[in-house]
């Protein structure tokens, strides 16, 4: 803990728990058609992902009717059964929710369906995706070029008091655990202070995210300062896990996984399979990570597994 500072050497390469993150609120329809909007698609989506090789599905919601993010517990309770009896894959709720939503927005979903994971975003933070507005011409629907181009003037709010909010009405109130968010180096230094004061325990899921504009680049050399900072405060007590933004996804994953990591892929983080070509499903995108992993002579994590080594509650103990 960042109490005792002491470097502990990067633990040896274990077997890699591939995360999927399904949908988002971060690409918008113009973007892709490829993007899963409706709950059956949502459902379709995740199931495929689990049977590509991901022990983890990471879930968004979507207004059915026209793409936009949603944090209607109805709209969750359309597909999250589904996946649950349809695959064994870790379900993880999103708390990050997206511009606008509320507190009690992005709590709904989460408290009503008490996850075995749901994200946890360790800071406040601007979130740039305004930039592709320059790009897209014509907008599916109304409410697409607004919502980007707001990035520019929005923060996304995570502030000690609403993460705290996080952890005791689903942490202590559930027994949910957190895939921790950290955007940059100061994220992992709250999180380091959310484990001393006891409020968040051993085994940690640190998802270290790349290449978002307000948060930390996409060099190696930031993904190797992120991991050493994370094993001088942490120590050999969490799982380290990598996101990367766009193009950079597969090249920064494939890293992480060759330095003893896990990995996330999934639409919420890139629409692209490689350079200039989009990705067809999310099942593509954890079929390719995987193959890079075997290629490494490394095996992926199994549900069970990544349950085991995160400590969690169990599929039997959830609300859906």
């Amino acid at each position: 803990m960042s109490a005792n500072p002491a470097p502990v050497p990067a633990k040896s390469p274990r077997k890699v728990i591939i995360t999927c993150a399904v949908t988002g609120s971060v690409h918008t329809p113009s973007m892709t058609p490829f993007l899963p909007i409706t709950p059956e698609e949502i459902a379709r989506e995740s199931i495929a992902a689990a049977e590509a090789g991901a022990s983890i599905i990471h879930l968004h919601a979507r207004d059915p009717k026209d793409g936009r993010p949603t944090a209607s517990p109805d709209v969750f309770m359309q597909f999250l059964p589904r996946i649950k009896q349809s695959c064994d894959a870790v379900v993880n709720i999103t708390t990050g929710g997206s511009l606008g939503m509320s507190i009690e927005d992005r709590l709904a979903a989460p408290l009503r369906a008490s996850p075995e994971l749901c994200s946890l975003n360790m800071g406040s933070m601007n979130f740039g995706i305004f930039q592709v507005a320059e790009k897209i011409d014509k907008w599916k629907y109304e409410w697409e070029k607004p919502y980007v181009e707001r990035t520019r003037d929005n923060i996304v709010s995570n502030t000690f008091a609403q993460i705290e909010r996080f952890i005791r009405d689903l942490g202590q109130g559930h027994g949910t655990k957190f895939e921790c968010e950290c955007y940059d180096v100061g994220h992992l230094y709250t999180l380091a202070s959310f484990v001393d004061r006891k409020l968040l325990e051993p085994p940690l899921l640190i998802q270290t995210i790349f290449g978002v504009l307000g948060g930390i680049g996409t060099h190696p050399e930031d993904l190797a300062h992120m991991r050493r900072t994370a094993d001088r405060l942490f120590g050999a007590e969490y799982e380290w896990s990598v996101l990367a933004a766009g193009r950079h996804q597969m090249a920064l994953c494939s890293i992480g996984a060759a330095m003893g990591g896990n990995v996330r892929v999934g639409l919420e983080d890139s629409i692209y399979l490689g350079r200039g070509k989009l990705a067809k499903s999310n099942a593509e995108q954890v079929a390719k990570i995987r193959g890079i992993i075997e290629s490494l002579s490394l095996e992926i994590a199994t549900p069970a597994e990544a349950r085991e080594r995160l400590k969690l509650k169990g599929g039997d103990r959830v609300a859906f």
